[in-house]
């Protein structure tokens, strides 16, 4: 698990972090396989 894991799942899950700002985070903070455990889908890269 990554270090920031937690930190994200907090933030996203009291809506103070937007799904964007999740996204964001994948490959500097969460990887994309926790981006689909947080989020609930499938992370598309843009």
């Amino acid at each position: 698990m990554s270090k920031n894991y937690e930190k994200v799942k907090r933030l996203y899950n009291t809506e103070a972090w937007p799904l964007n700002w999740v996204q964001d985070a994948v490959n500097r903070w969460i990887t994309a396989a926790e981006y689909q455990e947080i989020t609930g889908k499938e992370y598309e890269k843009e």
